[in-house]
């Protein structure tokens, strides 16, 4: 089966906590995964044993019908921090990726100035990144994934540290990306928002359990020209905010 697969899956630290109960998670290729829940629910790990970082104490996680078991060029990861190398300058931190990947000299710098225009950053590509903003530098961040092979992208609360006018820029920009490079994407967010106005499926986890599977539009309605702000504001999306924050609070409780 292509896209995701989770099944019956189970971590457990050797220190005996419970960081994942059970999950059992489908999720088809080409979707826009959002996992929201409160700090402490398991979500870094679940994004952690896909990514290949952890391992599973039972179950099984697969990608495009192959199970995961370590890293692998198929999926790409985007931490907080957005760990660039700071001896290399913006072009260079992005093709990185691809030279990794064993794609060709002459086609590694095609793609990346294709993809310095697709996030922005064509009129930089010789900055130092300790010269960006932080905003830029997680730019640089998912420009270099885009660069690999990788048909997943996991970002792991990439915009925790920015500021509200440039998370929803960058909110913005994530959905671009992923319609135009028709990659399959988990987002893991503590930002009820954020992960209704991204998600073609959203996951609410709570205590190392998924709670919750919703399919929002609100991903449909930016797609058809409604704005950003005109989504957020409207009267279904803010039932559907406060709905989900009822849900976690009392998850907490």
């Amino acid at each position: 089966m292509s896209g995701l697969a989770i099944n019956n899956l189970t971590v457990q630290y050797p220190n005996a906590t419970l960081a994942l109960d059970n999950l059992n998670l489908v999720l088809p290729e080409q979707s826009f995964c959002v996992v929201l829940g409160a700090s402490g629910c398991g979500k870094s790990t679940l994004l952690n044993t896909i990514a290949g970082f952890v391992s599973a104490t039972s179950g099984s996680v697969s990608f495009d019908s192959q199970t995961i078991t370590k890293p692998g060029i198929d999926r790409a990861v985007v931490f907080q921090d957005h760990a660039l190398f700071p001896w290399l300058n913006v072009a260079e931190n992005i093709s990185f990726a691809g030279k990794l990947a064993g794609i060709k000299p002459e086609d590694c710098e095609k793609n990346t100035q294709k993809i310095l225009q697709w996030v922005g950053l064509d009129n930089i590509p010789n900055h130092s990144v300790w010269e960006l903003s932080g905003g830029m530098q997680q730019r640089v961040g998912i420009a270099r994934v885009l660069a690999s092979k990788a048909k997943m992208l996991l970002l792991d609360e990439p915009f925790a540290a920015l500021d509200a006018f440039m998370r929803e820029s960058m909110q913005e920009l994530l959905l671009t990306i992923w319609q135009e490079s028709q990659r399959q994407i988990l987002l893991i967010s503590h930002d009820i928002e954020e992960a209704l106005f991204l998600a073609t499926d959203l996951v609410v986890m709570g205590n190392g359990k998924i709670l919750h599977h919703y399919q929002p539009k609100f991903n449909e309605h930016w797609q058809q020209g409604h704005s950003t702000r005109e989504i957020k504001s409207d009267s279904e999306f803010i039932v559907w905010r406060e709905r989900l924050f009822n849900q976690i609070v009392a998850c907490r409780a």
